[in-house]
């Protein structure tokens, strides 16, 4: 439908609030190349997605509704007047996109702003007034269903409930009401400040979120810096200076410094410095970078393998008047290694014998693709190096092999199959169906496995695509037991397309899109798709199926079944699983671990349904001082400490050291769920020595 938008800027144009006494944040309107790769990315995914979208009027409206949502998904923001307006046009976006044209989401994204500035001062006025915190009064936390505001005083009283919330969080923490007007008044002037800071391509990626998602869950649309990030990711590695950044306090502050980087070898940085400026060669002129947004900070610092970045450092601690210092350093190839493949050894006892357990955590299936393409032999993949510590754990003699995929998103379709091939040896893995409705069987080639031993994989509502590849290959291999949650339920295959490489673009403009090309199935013929993989042991979950994993997707793919893959399943773990549940039921009954980590679970299920909390100052404390009598049995029991406290300071709010102690101390909290899992596999160790004692007789 064609339809002139002579009138569009006059609809939207807002009457500014009464209680708006801030300037506007600018105006945003798109580039030309931002409206070019919005055309090609719907000529693309027209045609060559699993399941083609036509871009119509049905779809433009999905873009709509997801466009507004991720904005203001607590529908806090806008009143309804505002989403009345928007979707007065829910139906255009289908030729604007043809055309050219994205005014229509720019103009959304500048009310927006607006909204955002207004309701962030506003807070801010209601700091200069007290509570009264004996009322009787809730506050709804979970807003994602309910009406938009119907009116500024409509709106400006679910503000006084919200900004009331966050005072008294911080008020049940011990702060003064002092300090609480001080860290609650920079809070929310950080909150207007980014919005003064929004950029065109901000606006272009969280629509261009809403398009690709509104086709398919797991399709992305993917900026320069979005598609800089994803690379990184897979390869595990970029070359930088080696330091983690934060942005605290409108500076960009070193959280961490990456051993073996130039930051860390160097000797002359610190966690807590600041870097106020940031020169290019040994002699450029230094930016100042105060102020300026942390991913920008990091595109400075950023730049080509032995080049020198040089920064100016406010030391940590010091005041803002102390004297600065000037820092050279070489850019070099940084490793990231707390994202690659780790393993520890656990000693479980069982009976009278103790067994270890070799405990692979694997966050992500990452391959360097560009150094595999290049021929490198040494390239960085999951498979290699889950295959190195395979070989370590053998060395250290383990008795049973856990390979640890809670919250693995996902990755490389050839990592999921090797690293199958390094349990099962050679045979089919996975069946790939394409858009024409043809399969392919992918099959792991390996002469023999790496580990023959007992297997386990643990899994959690996070673990996604690549991990249930693997985990479902070996259930129904036979070749070990899953443990845990059902996974997320992802079942289709995505790649990236170049969309200069498709405009024969020479220059970089137009970004990149990952698209969903084909759906993959185990190969006993089922899916993982919406139902996930079924552990054959269940644990406790804290996540909530309407609100993540792919159930919680409008336009998600049906569960489906094809014909099963030619493959020789063991009927070793059937055999065994009865045995295996039975001594987890006995022993889980009597771990006070696990039974406090069933009553949280339990009391944060309520929480969610509840969907609301009081700011009533009595109830609260009542509440506070039941979780602080279970953290003190749970501290006494060596769980942990006051891990689970609620100090209602954001983490850029802390002092770093205190936000860091914290963040470690979260870390090395008790994991109950590993620790059960680990007994499992040590079981699974122990029955498999029997049936072999009992075999030689």
């Amino acid at each position: 439908m064609r339809i002139s938008y002579v009138f569009l800027g006059a609809f939207l144009a807002v009457v500014q609030p009464s209680y708006a006494d801030v300037a506007s944040p600018p105006v945003l309107e798109p580039v030309k190349q931002q409206a070019k790769a919005a055309q090609l990315s719907a000529k693309f995914l027209t045609r060559f997605s699993y399941k083609p979208v036509a871009l119509d009027d049905a779809l433009s409206a999905r873009i709509m509704d997801r466009f507004i949502e991720s904005l203001d998904p607590d529908r806090a923001l806008f009143l309804q007047a505002d989403v009345d307006r928007f979707m007065a046009h829910r139906s255009e976006i289908d030729d604007a996109i043809e055309r050219k044209d994205l005014k229509i989401p720019f103009d959304i994204f500048n009310v927006y702003g607006k909204r955002v500035v207004d309701r962030m001062d506003y807070a801010r006025q209601l700091l200069k007034q007290g509570f009264d915190f004996r009322a009787q009064e809730n506050y709804a936390v979970l807003r994602d269903k309910a009406p938009w505001p119907q009116s500024e005083a409509e709106s400006n009283e679910l503000w006084r409930k919200r900004v009331k919330s966050d005072w008294l969080r911080l008020k049940l923490g011990g702060k003064s009401d002092a300090a609480i007007r001080e860290t609650l008044d920079k809070r929310y002037a950080n909150a207007l400040e980014r919005a003064y800071k929004f950029k065109s391509d901000d606006v272009f990626q969280s629509f261009m979120n809403a398009y690709t998602t509104s086709v398919d869950p797991h399709t992305d649309y993917f900026g320069a810096n979005a598609s800089a990030a994803f690379d990184i990711a897979m390869k595990l590695s970029l070359v930088g200076i080696g330091a983690v950044l934060q942005e605290r306090d409108d500076y960009t502050t070193i959280r961490e410094l990456v051993p073996g980087g130039p930051a860390q070898l160097s000797g002359k940085l610190a966690v807590g410095d600041r870097i106020t400026g940031v020169g290019q060669g040994k002699d450029g002129a230094i930016k100042e970078v105060v102020g300026t947004r942390l991913d920008e900070v990091v595109q400075l610092i950023r730049g080509k393998k032995g080049s020198v970045v040089r920064l100016d450092i406010l030391p940590a601690d010091a005041g803002t008047d102390a004297a600065h210092r000037v820092v050279s350093l070489v850019r070099d190839k940084i490793s990231l290694e707390k994202q690659a493949a780790q393993k520890v050894v656990l000693s479980v006892k069982v009976g009278d014998a103790t067994r270890k357990v070799g405990v692979i955590t694997l966050p992500a299936f990452y391959e360097d693709f560009e150094a595999r393409r290049k021929g490198d032999k040494d390239y960085r993949s999951a498979s290699r190096d889950v295959r190195k510590l395979l070989d370590e754990l053998k060395q250290e003699k383990v008795d049973s092999v856990l390979i640890d995929l809670r919250n693995n998103g996902g990755g490389s379709l050839e990592e999921a199959i090797d690293l199958t091939g390094l349990f099962i040896g050679t045979g089919p893995v996975v069946q790939q169906r394409d858009s024409d409705g043809k399969v392919a069987i992918r099959s792991a080639d390996f002469p023999e496995p790496v580990w023959k031993g007992p297997v386990g994989v643990l899994i959690n509502r996070g673990s996604a695509s690549a991990s249930e590849i693997f985990a479902a290959a070996i259930q129904d291999y036979g070749r070990g037991v899953i443990v845990g949650e059902p996974s997320f339920g992802k079942g289709t295959v995505q790649t990236v397309v170049n969309l200069d490489d498709m405009a024969r673009n020479n220059k970089p403009e137009f970004g990149e899109l990952k698209v969903t090309i084909a759906q993959f199935f185990r190969i006993n013929g089922g899916t993982t798709q919406l139902r996930g993989v079924t552990p054959d042991i269940s644990l406790p979950a804290l996540s909530d199926p309407t609100s993540f994993g792919e159930t919680s997707y409008d336009n998600a793919l049906p569960w489906a079944q094809i014909k099963p893959a030619n493959y020789a399943p063991a009927d070793t773990v059937m055999n065994v699983l009865p045995t295996l549940q039975g001594r987890h039921d006995a022993r889980v009954e009597g771990n006070p671990d696990f039974q406090r980590l069933l009553k949280d679970i339990a009391d944060v299920k309520a929480q969610r349904e509840k969907g609301v909390i009081s700011l009533n100052e009595a109830e609260r404390r009542k509440e506070l001082a039941d979780r602080e009598d279970r953290l003190k049995s749970r501290a006494q029991a060596g769980d942990g400490g006051n891990t689970g406290e609620d100090d209602g300071l954001y983490a850029n709010e802390r002092s770093l050291s205190a936000d860091i102690a914290l963040e470690n101390a979260r870390k090395n909290a008790k994991d109950v769920l590993l620790n059960e899992t680990a007994a499992i596999l040590a079981d699974a160790a122990d029955l498999e020595e029997g049936v072999l004692k009992a075999a030689t007789k």
